[in-house]
């Protein structure tokens, strides 16, 4: 597929916040239901390596969501990703993540600010208003005039405590700012969407019905916020400008390798791209399981990703016939890849309170579950020995986010594939355990950010099976 030069209009906003936990999350829910019950076609996106947030996202737009990251990909690839993941939707809704000018540095690089001026999109900025009232106009007026290039087209004030509270607010932010308040949420008595370790519970462990409680954040939108001036605020965003390539280079392969990930409710963490990327290479995706003894169809490579083992660890130690299996592929020279959750999978036990739990024994080491997390933000690796999916001194950028950690005395004396330039790794500053045609550990990949993994992977594939 050669180059192509588009120029469009994309309805777009981006949903920001004052830092973590200010509720732009709930808030970013509530309107992505709220315009799909209204008839718009919700196109979702995370900005960020989010996995659980982005899940509820698509699921109160009902369509998947895809995530936008200044640190893994350029901003021509950002443009890209968005223009082709906006098309035949009404309003497009990206929701930020920690604070709006929160970046890696002080300079606020790979901030959501950052991502809103990539995209031209106006900004409407989720605030706490907790125990604040007229200090409010003052940070909005800050915020307006911190950093050049950001639209901010509005506020929404959240967990006011009262009438009186909400006009005093809102009074304050009219006389001292020009920005619109477009809407104002009372304190909720209890999260609809409870939370865990890793931020929002995981639709696959609520045990409610999230659809019910996504609903209910779409009567509170309803109820409390300026809806159609939301949407006037979306679609006031300038001509989203040329468009010169498309995600994928060149014309999809023929499919002529089967590749199996595993996706059920102890692994589900994929970025939707790099499935996609896989399927591009010329792989035909199949999705297998963990927690059931189905057997497996024959596959010529086995992707597992990330998740919560450690939640389902005694079924998953219970189905030993598929971790059996999964030794057997691994022996066989399969090419298998496992990121972070998959990885506890590969290794001999996993270790929760007090107890150990028998996993596939791929690697003689053993991940135990700790209450702090043991490795948390961006990563950057060099690539220092042999595999199917890196060349050799390539650089490989990723995040990694766990609570579990590698406890074995023997994992220095195995071979690792990735040396951490940034981050902490599976141990002493190292990733990517290899055996055989195996890589696994903690880092996790955006498959638009490593250009060739995904071609690399199914031809090893594509060896392995001849």
């Amino acid at each position: 597929m050669g180059s192509i030069i588009v120029h469009t209009f994309l309805s777009r906003i981006v949903l920001a916040g004052l830092s973590g936990g200010t509720g732009k999350t709930i808030v970013s829910l509530a309107l992505a239901r709220a315009f799909s019950r209204a008839g718009k076609k919700v196109a979702p996106f995370k900005k960020g390596p989010d996995y659980i947030d982005a899940k509820w996202l698509g699921l109160a737009a009902k369509s998947p969501c895809s995530n936008l990251d200044p640190f893994f990909h350029s901003s021509e690839a950002i443009r890209s990703l968005f223009f082709h993941k906006s098309q035949g939707f009404d309003v497009s809704l990206i929701e930020g993540n920690r604070g709006l000018f929160d970046g890696k540095d002080e300079q606020g690089s790979c901030s959501t600010a950052e991502l809103a001026r990539v995209l031209d999109a106006p900004v409407i900025l989720a605030i706490d208003c907790t125990k604040m009232t007229r200090t409010v106009a003052a940070i909005v007026q800050g915020c307006v005039h911190f950093e050049k290039g950001v639209n901010l087209a509005g506020v929404i004030l959240n967990r006011t405590a009262g009438e009186r509270h909400r006009s005093i607010l809102k009074k304050s932010i009219e006389t001292h700012t020009d920005v619109p308040v477009l809407g104002m949420l009372p304190k909720i008595g209890e999260n609809p969407i409870p939370e865990r370790h890793m931020g929002l519970m995981s639709d696959q462990e609520y045990t409610g019905s999230g659809h019910d409680a996504l609903d209910a954040l779409a009567d509170m939108a309803e109820e409390w916020l300026d809806m159609d001036a939301i949407l006037k605020v979306a679609e006031s965003a300038s001509d989203f400008g040329p468009v010169t390539q498309p995600i994928f280079s060149g014309q999809p392969a023929a499919k002529s390798v089967r590749i199996g990930y595993v996706h059920d409710a102890a692994l589900w963490f994929y970025y939707p791209e790099n499935l996609e990327a896989l399927e591009h290479a010329g792989a035909e995706m199949v999705r297998v399981s963990l927690l059931d003894d189905t057997p497996w169809p024959e596959l010529d490579g086995l992707y597992l990703g990330g998740g919560f083992p450690e939640v389902f660890c005694s079924e998953i130690a219970a189905n030993s016939s598929i971790l059996k299996h999964i030794y057997a592929l691994a022996e066989s020279g399969l090419p298998i890849y496992a990121e972070c959750g998959g990885f506890m999978v590969l290794c001999d036990s996993l270790q929760i309170e007090g107890a150990s739990h028998k996993m596939a024994g791929v690697f003689p080491l053993s991940t135990s579950f700790c209450p702090r997390p043991q490795g948390l933000g961006y990563t950057e690796a060099e690539v220092i020995a042999e595999n199917p999916f890196y060349p050799v001194g390539s650089t490989i950028q990723g995040h990694e986010f766990h609570y579990s950690m590698c406890v074995s005395d023997n994992a220095p004396d195995l071979e690792f594939g990735l040396r951490m330039r940034r981050g902490k790794g599976s141990a002493i500053g190292h990733d990517g355990f290899l055996y055989k045609n195996t890589m696994a550990g903690y880092n996790h990949i955006h498959a638009l950010a490593v250009p060739g993994w995904a071609e690399r992977f199914v031809a090893a594939a594509r060896k392995h099976q001849s």
